[in-house]
Protein backbone atom coordinates (compact mmCIF):
# COMPACT_ATOMS: atom_id res chain seq x y z
CA UNK A 1 0.00 0.00 0.00
CA UNK A 2 0.91 3.36 -0.84
CA UNK A 3 1.50 5.47 2.28
CA UNK A 4 3.36 8.67 1.35
CA UNK A 5 4.61 10.27 -1.50
CA UNK A 6 6.96 13.28 -1.16
CA UNK A 7 7.62 15.12 -4.49
CA UNK A 8 10.49 18.07 -4.89
CA UNK A 9 10.68 19.90 -8.20
CA UNK A 10 9.04 17.85 -10.76
CA UNK A 11 7.11 20.17 -13.26
CA UNK A 12 5.18 22.95 -11.31
CA UNK A 13 5.49 21.24 -7.93
CA UNK A 14 7.71 23.02 -6.10
CA UNK A 15 7.43 20.57 -2.87
CA UNK A 16 4.75 18.35 -2.04
CA UNK A 17 4.19 16.22 0.90
CA UNK A 18 1.40 13.76 0.98
CA UNK A 19 -0.06 10.92 2.98
CA UNK A 20 -2.07 8.12 2.00
CA UNK A 21 -4.24 5.44 3.46
CA UNK A 22 -6.43 2.13 3.28
CA UNK A 23 -9.82 2.87 1.10
CA UNK A 24 -10.80 5.46 -1.22
CA UNK A 25 -8.72 8.04 -1.83
CA UNK A 26 -10.05 10.93 -4.87
CA UNK A 27 -8.16 13.64 -6.30
CA UNK A 28 -10.27 16.57 -7.95
CA UNK A 29 -9.32 19.56 -9.41
CA UNK A 30 -10.14 21.90 -12.42
CA UNK A 31 -8.67 20.84 -15.84
CA UNK A 32 -5.30 21.81 -16.03
CA UNK A 33 -4.87 21.92 -12.57
CA UNK A 34 -1.64 19.49 -12.51
CA UNK A 35 -3.66 15.99 -12.01
CA UNK A 36 -1.50 14.71 -14.38
CA UNK A 37 2.05 15.78 -13.15
CA UNK A 38 1.37 13.91 -9.92
CA UNK A 39 1.03 10.25 -11.71
CA UNK A 40 4.16 11.25 -13.86
CA UNK A 41 6.08 12.01 -10.10
CA UNK A 42 4.53 8.54 -9.24
CA UNK A 43 5.46 6.84 -12.44
CA UNK A 44 9.09 8.11 -11.47
CA UNK A 45 9.04 6.11 -8.89
CA UNK A 46 7.73 3.17 -10.27
CA UNK A 47 10.75 3.29 -13.21
CA UNK A 48 9.64 5.40 -16.03
CA UNK A 49 12.05 7.03 -18.26
CA UNK A 50 13.55 10.15 -16.47
CA UNK A 51 12.73 12.75 -18.82
CA UNK A 52 14.80 15.97 -17.96
CA UNK A 53 11.38 17.81 -19.20
CA UNK A 54 9.81 16.90 -15.54
CA UNK A 55 12.23 18.92 -13.74
CA UNK A 56 10.90 22.09 -12.69
CA UNK A 57 12.27 25.01 -14.24
CA UNK A 58 15.40 26.86 -12.68
CA UNK A 59 15.69 23.46 -9.94
CA UNK A 60 19.14 21.80 -10.55
CA UNK A 61 17.33 18.54 -9.77
CA UNK A 62 13.83 16.70 -9.56
CA UNK A 63 13.38 14.30 -6.60
CA UNK A 64 10.30 11.66 -5.91
CA UNK A 65 10.38 9.65 -2.84
CA UNK A 66 7.54 7.06 -2.23
CA UNK A 67 6.88 4.79 0.43
CA UNK A 68 4.89 1.80 0.55
CA UNK A 69 4.02 -1.09 3.01
CA UNK A 70 4.59 -4.28 2.01
CA UNK A 71 2.58 -7.21 3.49
CA UNK A 72 5.09 -9.62 5.40
CA UNK A 73 3.81 -12.27 2.68
CA UNK A 74 4.68 -10.89 -0.30
CA UNK A 75 8.08 -13.01 -0.77
CA UNK A 76 8.07 -11.43 -4.45
CA UNK A 77 9.26 -8.44 -3.26
CA UNK A 78 11.75 -9.68 -0.92
CA UNK A 79 12.73 -12.52 -3.81
CA UNK A 80 13.30 -8.97 -6.07
CA UNK A 81 15.48 -7.82 -3.29
CA UNK A 82 17.58 -10.58 -2.53
CA UNK A 83 18.01 -11.56 -6.20
CA UNK A 84 19.34 -7.95 -6.93
CA UNK A 85 21.26 -8.10 -3.66
CA UNK A 86 19.24 -5.73 -1.69
CA UNK A 87 17.90 -5.92 2.21
CA UNK A 88 14.38 -5.62 3.06
CA UNK A 89 13.99 -6.41 6.54
CA UNK A 90 10.55 -8.00 7.14
CA UNK A 91 7.74 -5.56 8.31
CA UNK A 92 9.70 -2.15 7.62
CA UNK A 93 8.54 -0.08 4.92
CA UNK A 94 10.00 0.05 1.27
CA UNK A 95 11.11 3.62 0.02
CA UNK A 96 11.64 4.24 -3.38
CA UNK A 97 13.56 7.30 -4.34
CA UNK A 98 14.18 8.38 -8.00
CA UNK A 99 16.30 11.71 -8.65
CA UNK A 100 16.54 12.83 -11.79
CA UNK A 101 18.95 15.70 -13.12
CA UNK A 102 18.35 18.67 -14.99
CA UNK A 103 21.36 18.52 -17.23
CA UNK A 104 20.61 14.64 -18.08
CA UNK A 105 20.45 11.49 -15.96
CA UNK A 106 18.89 9.96 -13.11
CA UNK A 107 19.58 7.80 -10.06
CA UNK A 108 17.10 5.41 -8.12
CA UNK A 109 17.42 4.29 -4.47
CA UNK A 110 15.62 1.07 -2.24
CA UNK A 111 15.78 1.99 1.06
CA UNK A 112 18.56 4.16 0.92
CA UNK A 113 20.56 1.15 -1.71
CA UNK A 114 21.80 1.83 -4.95
CA UNK A 115 19.15 0.47 -7.67
CA UNK A 116 18.21 0.35 -11.37
CA UNK A 117 15.40 1.62 -13.20
CA UNK A 118 15.01 -1.37 -14.51
CA UNK A 119 14.62 -2.91 -10.70
CA UNK A 120 12.08 -0.41 -10.17
CA UNK A 121 9.79 -1.08 -13.23
CA UNK A 122 10.24 -5.35 -11.51
CA UNK A 123 8.86 -4.09 -8.39
CA UNK A 124 6.39 -1.52 -9.76
CA UNK A 125 3.69 -4.62 -10.83
CA UNK A 126 3.70 -5.47 -7.22
CA UNK A 127 2.85 -2.35 -5.78
CA UNK A 128 0.77 -0.31 -7.71
CA UNK A 129 -1.64 -0.34 -10.77
CA UNK A 130 -2.30 2.57 -12.87
CA UNK A 131 -5.00 2.34 -15.08
CA UNK A 132 -5.03 5.18 -17.23
CA UNK A 133 -6.17 6.32 -20.84
CA UNK A 134 -2.94 5.41 -22.13
CA UNK A 135 -1.97 2.13 -19.89
CA UNK A 136 -0.74 -1.13 -21.19
CA UNK A 137 0.48 -3.32 -17.80
CA UNK A 138 -1.67 -4.32 -14.84
CA UNK A 139 -4.76 -6.58 -16.19
CA UNK A 140 -3.67 -5.81 -19.54
CA UNK A 141 -1.04 -7.70 -20.03
CA UNK A 142 -1.60 -11.46 -21.25
CA UNK A 143 1.11 -12.53 -19.71
CA UNK A 144 -0.82 -12.56 -15.99
CA UNK A 145 -4.50 -13.57 -17.04
CA UNK A 146 -3.42 -17.55 -16.48
CA UNK A 147 -2.28 -16.45 -12.69
CA UNK A 148 -5.66 -14.07 -12.11
CA UNK A 149 -7.95 -16.84 -13.56
CA UNK A 150 -6.51 -19.50 -11.13
CA UNK A 151 -6.60 -17.46 -8.41
CA UNK A 152 -9.87 -16.39 -9.09
CA UNK A 153 -11.30 -20.09 -9.66
CA UNK A 154 -8.98 -21.65 -6.70
CA UNK A 155 -7.22 -23.60 -9.31
CA UNK A 156 -4.15 -25.07 -8.30
CA UNK A 157 -1.46 -25.28 -10.59
CA UNK A 158 0.74 -27.53 -8.38
CA UNK A 159 -0.05 -30.91 -9.47
CA UNK A 160 0.96 -30.08 -12.77
CA UNK A 161 3.99 -27.80 -12.19
CA UNK A 162 5.23 -31.61 -9.74
CA UNK A 163 4.12 -33.26 -12.98
CA UNK A 164 5.91 -31.53 -15.46
CA UNK A 165 9.06 -31.42 -13.50
CA UNK A 166 9.17 -35.56 -13.24
CA UNK A 167 8.18 -35.29 -17.31
CA UNK A 168 10.95 -32.89 -18.34
CA UNK A 169 13.76 -34.29 -15.56
CA UNK A 170 13.08 -38.05 -17.30
CA UNK A 171 13.22 -37.07 -20.75
CA UNK A 172 16.48 -35.05 -19.54
CA UNK A 173 17.72 -38.45 -18.32
CA UNK A 174 16.85 -40.15 -21.61
CA UNK A 175 18.32 -37.92 -23.76
CA UNK A 176 21.38 -38.65 -21.53
CA UNK A 177 21.52 -41.91 -21.96
CA UNK A 178 21.10 -42.00 -25.79
CA UNK A 179 24.61 -39.29 -25.98
CA UNK A 180 26.18 -42.02 -24.00
CA UNK A 181 24.84 -44.52 -25.94
CA UNK A 182 25.67 -43.30 -29.23
CA UNK A 183 29.18 -42.47 -27.87
CA UNK A 184 29.63 -45.83 -26.45
CA UNK A 185 28.45 -47.30 -30.31
CA UNK A 186 30.65 -45.82 -31.71
CA UNK A 187 33.28 -46.47 -29.72
CA UNK A 188 32.35 -50.21 -28.82
CA UNK A 189 35.44 -51.75 -31.05
CA UNK A 190 38.07 -49.20 -29.06
CA UNK A 191 36.46 -50.48 -25.45
CA UNK A 192 36.58 -54.28 -26.12
CA UNK A 193 40.10 -53.43 -27.26
CA UNK A 194 40.90 -51.66 -24.61
CA UNK A 195 39.44 -53.76 -22.15
CA UNK A 196 40.96 -56.77 -23.44
CA UNK A 197 44.42 -55.54 -23.11
CA UNK A 198 44.20 -53.90 -19.39
CA UNK A 199 41.99 -57.44 -18.28
CA UNK A 200 45.43 -59.52 -19.97
CA UNK A 201 47.70 -57.07 -17.76
CA UNK A 202 45.88 -57.13 -14.63
CA UNK A 203 47.10 -54.18 -13.06
CA UNK A 204 47.24 -54.16 -9.47
CA UNK A 205 46.94 -51.53 -7.16
CA UNK A 206 50.13 -50.06 -6.16
CA UNK A 207 52.07 -52.38 -8.25
CA UNK A 208 54.37 -50.29 -10.29
CA UNK A 209 55.90 -49.13 -7.43
CA UNK A 210 56.49 -52.43 -5.56
CA UNK A 211 58.15 -53.55 -9.05
CA UNK A 212 59.93 -50.07 -9.03
CA UNK A 213 61.47 -50.48 -5.69
CA UNK A 214 62.22 -54.41 -6.17
CA UNK A 215 63.89 -53.91 -9.91
CA UNK A 216 65.97 -50.92 -8.33
CA UNK A 217 67.36 -53.38 -4.97
CA UNK A 218 68.12 -56.09 -7.73
CA UNK A 219 70.10 -53.55 -9.97
CA UNK A 220 72.51 -52.20 -7.05
CA UNK A 221 73.10 -56.09 -6.17
CA UNK A 222 74.06 -56.57 -9.42
CA UNK A 223 76.30 -53.74 -9.32
CA UNK A 224 78.16 -54.48 -6.40
CA UNK A 225 78.20 -58.22 -6.19
CA UNK A 226 81.89 -58.37 -7.96
CA UNK A 227 83.26 -56.12 -5.02
CA UNK A 228 81.62 -58.46 -2.93
CA UNK A 229 83.00 -61.32 -3.90
CA UNK A 230 86.74 -59.61 -4.11
CA UNK A 231 86.04 -58.29 -0.41
CA UNK A 232 85.14 -62.20 0.77
CA UNK A 233 88.16 -63.51 -1.06
CA UNK A 234 90.94 -60.75 0.74
CA UNK A 235 89.25 -61.53 3.82
CA UNK A 236 89.00 -65.83 3.99
CA UNK A 237 90.84 -66.93 0.76
CA UNK A 238 93.27 -68.92 0.67
CA UNK A 239 95.93 -66.68 0.92
CA UNK A 240 93.26 -63.76 3.06
CA UNK A 241 94.23 -61.81 5.51
CA UNK A 242 91.59 -63.37 8.13
CA UNK A 243 93.81 -66.92 6.92
CA UNK A 244 97.11 -65.11 7.59
CA UNK A 245 95.99 -63.59 10.96
CA UNK A 246 95.22 -67.31 11.98
CA UNK A 247 98.39 -68.56 11.00
CA UNK A 248 100.57 -65.88 12.71
CA UNK A 249 98.24 -66.38 15.95
CA UNK A 250 99.45 -70.39 15.94
CA UNK A 251 102.91 -69.50 15.85
CA UNK A 252 102.82 -66.94 18.46
CA UNK A 253 100.52 -68.88 20.79
CA UNK A 254 103.97 -71.60 20.83
CA UNK A 255 106.24 -69.08 21.58
CA UNK A 256 103.95 -66.59 23.96
CA UNK A 257 105.72 -67.63 26.59
CA UNK A 258 108.72 -66.58 25.71
CA UNK A 259 108.10 -62.88 26.36
CA UNK A 260 105.92 -60.65 27.75
CA UNK A 261 105.43 -58.40 24.47
CA UNK A 262 104.87 -61.57 22.40
CA UNK A 263 101.39 -62.65 24.71
CA UNK A 264 100.26 -58.94 24.03
CA UNK A 265 100.51 -59.54 20.28
CA UNK A 266 98.98 -62.73 20.32
CA UNK A 267 96.11 -60.65 21.87
CA UNK A 268 95.58 -58.02 20.02
CA UNK A 269 95.92 -60.32 16.73
CA UNK A 270 93.16 -62.22 18.58
CA UNK A 271 91.03 -59.03 18.18
CA UNK A 272 92.17 -58.77 14.92
CA UNK A 273 90.83 -62.53 14.05
CA UNK A 274 87.23 -61.34 15.76
CA UNK A 275 86.76 -58.36 14.26
CA UNK A 276 87.79 -59.51 10.87
CA UNK A 277 85.51 -62.62 11.47
CA UNK A 278 82.62 -60.05 12.58
CA UNK A 279 83.24 -57.80 9.18
CA UNK A 280 83.08 -61.24 6.69
CA UNK A 281 79.88 -62.05 8.67
CA UNK A 282 78.20 -59.03 7.23
CA UNK A 283 79.73 -58.91 3.94
CA UNK A 284 78.37 -62.81 3.63
CA UNK A 285 74.76 -60.90 5.09
CA UNK A 286 74.86 -57.99 2.34
CA UNK A 287 75.81 -60.34 -0.40
CA UNK A 288 72.45 -62.47 0.42
CA UNK A 289 70.83 -59.34 0.75
CA UNK A 290 71.77 -58.37 -2.66
CA UNK A 291 71.73 -61.61 -4.20
CA UNK A 292 69.29 -61.45 -7.39
CA UNK A 293 68.08 -64.06 -10.03
CA UNK A 294 68.70 -62.08 -13.34
CA UNK A 295 65.26 -63.85 -14.89
CA UNK A 296 63.38 -62.35 -12.30
CA UNK A 297 65.31 -58.89 -12.77
CA UNK A 298 64.17 -59.39 -16.63
CA UNK A 299 60.45 -60.34 -15.94
CA UNK A 300 60.18 -57.35 -13.28
CA UNK A 301 61.54 -54.93 -15.79
CA UNK A 302 59.29 -56.50 -18.68
CA UNK A 303 56.29 -55.83 -16.71
CA UNK A 304 57.02 -52.46 -15.18
CA UNK A 305 58.04 -51.54 -19.10
CA UNK A 306 54.29 -52.60 -19.61
CA UNK A 307 52.35 -50.87 -17.35
CA UNK A 308 54.15 -47.69 -17.88
CA UNK A 309 53.62 -48.21 -21.56
CA UNK A 310 49.66 -49.02 -21.11
CA UNK A 311 49.61 -45.99 -18.53
CA UNK A 312 50.78 -43.53 -21.28
CA UNK A 313 48.99 -45.01 -23.97
CA UNK A 314 45.79 -44.10 -22.25
CA UNK A 315 47.20 -40.85 -20.75
CA UNK A 316 46.83 -41.63 -16.93
CA UNK A 317 49.06 -42.43 -13.74
CA UNK A 318 50.19 -46.49 -13.79
CA UNK A 319 48.25 -46.79 -10.60
CA UNK A 320 45.33 -45.57 -12.38
CA UNK A 321 44.53 -48.27 -14.54
CA UNK A 322 42.77 -50.80 -12.73
CA UNK A 323 40.36 -47.56 -11.97
CA UNK A 324 39.98 -47.38 -15.98
CA UNK A 325 39.58 -50.95 -16.12
CA UNK A 326 36.61 -50.46 -14.20
CA UNK A 327 35.16 -47.57 -15.91
CA UNK A 328 36.23 -49.15 -19.52
CA UNK A 329 34.59 -52.05 -18.50
CA UNK A 330 31.55 -50.69 -17.02
CA UNK A 331 31.10 -48.42 -20.48
CA UNK A 332 31.60 -51.51 -22.45
CA UNK A 333 28.91 -53.14 -20.22
CA UNK A 334 26.67 -50.11 -20.85
CA UNK A 335 27.05 -50.43 -24.54
CA UNK A 336 25.95 -54.49 -24.56
CA UNK A 337 23.33 -53.73 -22.40
CA UNK A 338 22.04 -49.82 -23.47
CA UNK A 339 18.98 -50.76 -25.68
CA UNK A 340 17.40 -52.48 -22.68
CA UNK A 341 18.32 -49.59 -20.44
CA UNK A 342 16.73 -46.90 -22.90
CA UNK A 343 13.46 -49.20 -23.12
CA UNK A 344 12.99 -48.71 -19.80
CA UNK A 345 13.94 -44.95 -19.49
CA UNK A 346 11.46 -44.45 -22.52
CA UNK A 347 8.97 -46.00 -20.79
CA UNK A 348 9.53 -43.78 -17.75
CA UNK A 349 9.46 -40.76 -19.61
CA UNK A 350 5.95 -42.39 -21.61
CA UNK A 351 4.87 -43.02 -18.21
CA UNK A 352 5.72 -39.31 -16.99
CA UNK A 353 4.32 -37.78 -19.96
CA UNK A 354 0.65 -39.29 -19.52
CA UNK A 355 0.78 -38.30 -16.03
CA UNK A 356 1.50 -34.58 -17.20
CA UNK A 357 -1.10 -34.98 -19.73
CA UNK A 358 -3.59 -36.01 -17.19
CA UNK A 359 -2.83 -33.42 -14.61
CA UNK A 360 -3.01 -30.54 -17.36
CA UNK A 361 -6.14 -31.60 -18.62
CA UNK A 362 -7.53 -31.68 -14.99
CA UNK A 363 -6.23 -28.39 -14.16
CA UNK A 364 -7.68 -26.91 -17.83
CA UNK A 365 -10.96 -28.81 -16.76
CA UNK A 366 -11.10 -26.48 -13.84
CA UNK A 367 -9.79 -23.77 -15.44
CA UNK A 368 -12.90 -23.47 -18.15
CA UNK A 369 -15.28 -23.66 -15.38
CA UNK A 370 -13.59 -20.74 -13.66
CA UNK A 371 -13.79 -18.59 -17.09
CA UNK A 372 -17.16 -19.37 -17.21
CA UNK A 373 -18.01 -18.31 -13.87
CA UNK A 374 -15.54 -14.79 -14.12
CA UNK A 375 -17.24 -14.40 -17.66
CA UNK A 376 -20.42 -14.21 -15.84
CA UNK A 377 -19.45 -12.37 -13.11
CA UNK A 378 -18.10 -9.76 -15.32
CA UNK A 379 -20.93 -9.57 -17.92
CA UNK A 380 -23.23 -8.47 -14.33
CA UNK A 381 -21.18 -5.31 -13.99
CA UNK A 382 -20.84 -4.14 -17.55
CA UNK A 383 -24.44 -2.91 -18.34
CA UNK A 384 -24.08 -0.62 -15.17
CA UNK A 385 -21.18 0.63 -16.11
CA UNK A 386 -23.09 1.78 -19.66
CA UNK A 387 -20.93 -1.45 -21.43
CA UNK A 388 -24.07 -3.40 -21.75
CA UNK A 389 -23.66 -3.70 -25.72
CA UNK A 390 -20.01 -5.00 -25.13
CA UNK A 391 -18.84 -8.58 -24.37
CA UNK A 392 -16.66 -10.08 -22.42
CA UNK A 393 -14.95 -13.81 -22.25
CA UNK A 394 -12.15 -15.54 -21.12
CA UNK A 395 -10.21 -17.33 -23.53
CA UNK A 396 -8.70 -21.02 -22.28
CA UNK A 397 -7.29 -22.86 -25.55
CA UNK A 398 -4.98 -25.50 -24.89
CA UNK A 399 -1.48 -25.36 -26.44
CA UNK A 400 0.47 -27.84 -28.56
CA UNK A 401 3.09 -29.92 -26.81
CA UNK A 402 5.43 -27.10 -27.56
CA UNK A 403 3.61 -25.02 -25.49
CA UNK A 404 3.20 -27.20 -22.40
CA UNK A 405 5.06 -25.79 -19.00
CA UNK A 406 4.72 -26.11 -15.28
CA UNK A 407 1.30 -24.22 -15.57
CA UNK A 408 -0.24 -26.36 -17.98
CA UNK A 409 -1.26 -26.80 -21.39
CA UNK A 410 -3.29 -23.51 -21.54
CA UNK A 411 -3.12 -19.99 -23.28
CA UNK A 412 -5.30 -17.71 -21.33
CA UNK A 413 -6.54 -14.56 -21.95
CA UNK A 414 -9.23 -11.83 -21.72
CA UNK A 415 -11.02 -10.27 -24.80
CA UNK A 416 -13.73 -8.43 -25.32
CA UNK A 417 -16.15 -7.07 -27.81
CA UNK A 418 -17.47 -3.86 -27.98
CA UNK A 419 -20.59 -3.88 -30.26
CA UNK A 420 -23.29 -6.27 -31.33
CA UNK A 421 -21.39 -8.97 -34.02
CA UNK A 422 -18.27 -6.94 -33.49
CA UNK A 423 -15.29 -10.12 -33.50
CA UNK A 424 -13.81 -10.79 -30.03
CA UNK A 425 -9.82 -9.53 -29.64
CA UNK A 426 -7.68 -7.79 -26.93
CA UNK A 427 -9.11 -5.37 -24.43
CA UNK A 428 -6.52 -2.96 -25.26
CA UNK A 429 -6.59 -3.05 -28.99
CA UNK A 430 -10.30 -2.29 -29.28
CA UNK A 431 -11.57 -0.19 -26.61
CA UNK A 432 -11.24 3.58 -26.00
CA UNK A 433 -9.81 5.16 -23.38
CA UNK A 434 -13.16 5.63 -21.32
CA UNK A 435 -14.28 2.36 -21.99
CA UNK A 436 -10.75 0.51 -21.15
CA UNK A 437 -11.26 2.19 -17.45
CA UNK A 438 -14.54 0.78 -17.28
CA UNK A 439 -13.93 -2.77 -18.56
CA UNK A 440 -10.67 -2.77 -15.96
CA UNK A 441 -13.32 -1.63 -13.16
CA UNK A 442 -15.77 -4.58 -14.03
CA UNK A 443 -12.74 -6.91 -14.34
CA UNK A 444 -11.36 -5.91 -10.49
CA UNK A 445 -14.68 -5.87 -8.96
CA UNK A 446 -15.55 -9.27 -10.50
CA UNK A 447 -11.98 -10.84 -9.86
CA UNK A 448 -12.44 -9.06 -6.52
CA UNK A 449 -9.30 -9.73 -4.20
CA UNK A 450 -7.15 -11.93 -6.53
CA UNK A 451 -4.03 -11.16 -7.99
CA UNK A 452 -2.74 -7.92 -9.02
CA UNK A 453 -1.03 -5.09 -6.79
CA UNK A 454 -2.83 -3.68 -3.32
CA UNK A 455 -2.65 -0.19 -4.97
CA UNK A 456 -5.00 0.60 -7.87
CA UNK A 457 -4.69 3.80 -9.22
CA UNK A 458 -8.07 5.03 -11.75
CA UNK A 459 -7.29 8.24 -14.11
CA UNK A 460 -10.11 9.70 -15.70
CA UNK A 461 -12.54 6.43 -15.75
CA UNK A 462 -15.57 8.35 -15.22
CA UNK A 463 -14.28 10.40 -19.01
CA UNK A 464 -17.53 10.51 -20.96
CA UNK A 465 -20.20 9.38 -18.48
CA UNK A 466 -22.31 10.77 -15.80
CA UNK A 467 -25.42 10.19 -14.06
CA UNK A 468 -26.55 6.92 -13.28
CA UNK A 469 -23.37 5.45 -15.20
CA UNK A 470 -20.85 7.40 -12.97
CA UNK A 471 -22.93 6.50 -9.73
CA UNK A 472 -22.24 2.86 -10.72
CA UNK A 473 -18.62 3.59 -11.25
CA UNK A 474 -18.74 5.35 -7.77
CA UNK A 475 -20.56 2.53 -5.93
CA UNK A 476 -18.01 -0.26 -7.28
CA UNK A 477 -14.98 1.56 -6.91
CA UNK A 478 -16.04 2.04 -3.09
CA UNK A 479 -17.05 -1.55 -3.08
CA UNK A 480 -13.31 -2.69 -4.72
CA UNK A 481 -11.54 -0.21 -2.26
CA UNK A 482 -12.85 -2.94 0.68
CA UNK A 483 -10.25 -5.07 -0.80
CA UNK A 484 -7.59 -2.65 -1.87
CA UNK A 485 -6.45 0.49 -1.53
CA UNK A 486 -7.77 2.55 -4.72
CA UNK A 487 -6.39 6.54 -6.08
CA UNK A 488 -9.05 7.90 -8.49
CA UNK A 489 -8.71 11.07 -10.14
CA UNK A 490 -11.98 12.14 -11.32
CA UNK A 491 -14.02 14.92 -12.62
CA UNK A 492 -17.69 13.02 -11.72
CA UNK A 493 -19.20 14.47 -8.38
CA UNK A 494 -20.79 11.01 -7.84
CA UNK A 495 -17.91 9.26 -7.79
CA UNK A 496 -15.55 11.88 -5.57
CA UNK A 497 -18.61 11.28 -3.26
CA UNK A 498 -17.93 7.91 -2.40
CA UNK A 499 -14.32 8.49 -1.51
CA UNK A 500 -12.97 8.47 2.51
CA UNK A 501 -10.32 10.64 1.82
CA UNK A 502 -10.35 13.21 -1.08
CA UNK A 503 -7.33 15.77 -1.74
CA UNK A 504 -7.85 18.67 -4.08
CA UNK A 505 -5.48 19.38 -6.99
CA UNK A 506 -5.12 23.27 -7.58
CA UNK A 507 -2.78 25.56 -9.39
CA UNK A 508 -1.63 28.80 -7.91
CA UNK A 509 0.37 32.03 -9.62
CA UNK A 510 2.27 34.82 -8.02
CA UNK A 511 2.44 36.80 -10.81
CA UNK A 512 5.94 35.37 -11.49
CA UNK A 513 6.00 31.67 -11.21
CA UNK A 514 3.11 29.23 -11.66
CA UNK A 515 2.96 26.52 -9.03
CA UNK A 516 0.74 23.12 -8.57
CA UNK A 517 -0.33 22.10 -5.10
CA UNK A 518 -2.46 19.68 -2.99
CA UNK A 519 -4.53 20.21 -0.64
CA UNK A 520 -6.58 17.63 1.70
CA UNK A 521 -9.97 18.18 2.39
CA UNK A 522 -12.40 18.54 5.53
CA UNK A 523 -15.56 17.56 5.54
CA UNK A 524 -17.18 21.43 4.74
CA UNK A 525 -13.93 21.84 1.89
CA UNK A 526 -14.95 18.65 0.55
CA UNK A 527 -19.24 19.80 0.03
CA UNK A 528 -17.52 22.80 -1.40
CA UNK A 529 -15.61 21.04 -4.14
CA UNK A 530 -18.45 18.33 -4.95
CA UNK A 531 -20.90 21.33 -5.29
CA UNK A 532 -18.38 23.11 -7.65
CA UNK A 533 -18.13 19.94 -9.76
CA UNK A 534 -21.90 19.90 -9.91
CA UNK A 535 -22.25 23.28 -11.12
CA UNK A 536 -19.27 24.88 -12.61
CA UNK A 537 -17.96 27.90 -11.68
CA UNK A 538 -20.68 29.53 -9.33
CA UNK A 539 -21.41 27.46 -6.67
CA UNK A 540 -25.25 27.84 -5.51
CA UNK A 541 -27.28 26.15 -2.83
CA UNK A 542 -28.91 24.13 -4.78
CA UNK A 543 -25.74 22.24 -5.58
CA UNK A 544 -24.37 22.03 -2.22
CA UNK A 545 -27.16 20.75 -1.11
CA UNK A 546 -26.85 18.42 -3.98
CA UNK A 547 -23.31 17.49 -2.63
CA UNK A 548 -24.45 16.66 0.70
CA UNK A 549 -26.92 14.31 -0.48
CA UNK A 550 -24.06 12.44 -2.86
CA UNK A 551 -22.00 12.27 0.02
CA UNK A 552 -24.54 10.72 2.68
CA UNK A 553 -25.77 8.58 0.26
Amino acid sequence: MLTALAIRDVVLIEALDLEFGAGLGVLTGETGAGKSILLDALGLALGARGETGLVRQGAAQAVVTATFEVPARDGEVANLFHQNGLELEPGEPLIVRRIVKADGGSRAFLNDQPASAGLLRELAPHLVEIHGQHDDRGMLNPRGHRALLDAFGRCDPGPAAIAHKAWRDAEAALAVARAEQDLAERDREWLEHAVAELKALAPGAGEEEVLAERRAAMQRGEKVAGELQGIAELLDGSEGGLSQLRQAARVLERIAGDHAALAEALAAIDRAIGEAAEAQDRVDMAAEALAFDPAVLEADEARLFELRGLARKHRVQPDDLPVLLEELAGRLERVESGGAGIAKLEAVVADAHRAYADAAKSLSALRAMAAARLDAAVATELKPLKLDAARFRTVVEPQGEAGWSSFGMDRVEFEVSTNPGAPFAPLVKIASGGELSRFILAMKVALAEEGGARTLIFDEIDRGVGGAVASAIGERLARLADTAQLLVVTHSPQVAARGARHLLIAKSHDGTVTRTGVTPLDAAARREEIARMLSGAEITDEARAQAERLIAA
